[in-house]
C-alpha cells in the first residue's frame, strides 16, 4: 500500500478514536448538567459545553431524526459510537492498518 494512503488512514483511525472520546465526554457532561451537579452559569463549564455541543451536534442530529422519541433517553451517541466502531473494524479488516 502507498505510504501516503496508509498515513492518511492511520490519521483517520486516530481521529475517529478521539471523536468517540468527545462523544463520551459530551454525554457525561450533559448528565452532570441535567442533574445539577455542575451548572452552566460557570463560564468555563459553559464554554466546554458549547464546544462539545458544536463538535457533536452535526453528527448526532441526523441520527436523532431517524431514531424514535424515547422520552428523556437519547440513544444517538450510542448509535454513533457503534457506527464509528464499525468503520474502524472495516479499516482493520481490509488491512489498511
Amino acid at each position: 500500500m502507498d505510504p501516503l494512503l496508509r498515513t492518511i488512514v492511520e490519521i483517520l483511525y486516530v481521529v475517529l478514536d478521539l471523536y468517540v472520546w468527545v462523544l463520551i465526554i459530551s454525554a457525561i457532561l450533559s448528565w452532570l448538567i441535567a442533574f445539577n451537579v455542575i451548572n452552566t452559569h460557570n463560564r468555563v463549564v459553559y464554554t466546554i459545553s458549547d464546544i462539545l455541543y458544536r463538535l457533536t451536534e452535526p453528527a448526532l442530529r441526523p441520527i436523532r431524526n431517524v431514531l424514535p422519541n424515547l422520552g428523556g433517553i437519547d440513544l444517538s451517541p450510542v448509535v454513533l459510537i457503534l457506527i464509528i466502531m464499525f468503520v474502524q473494524r472495516l479499516i482493520l479488516n481490509y488491512g489498511l492498518l
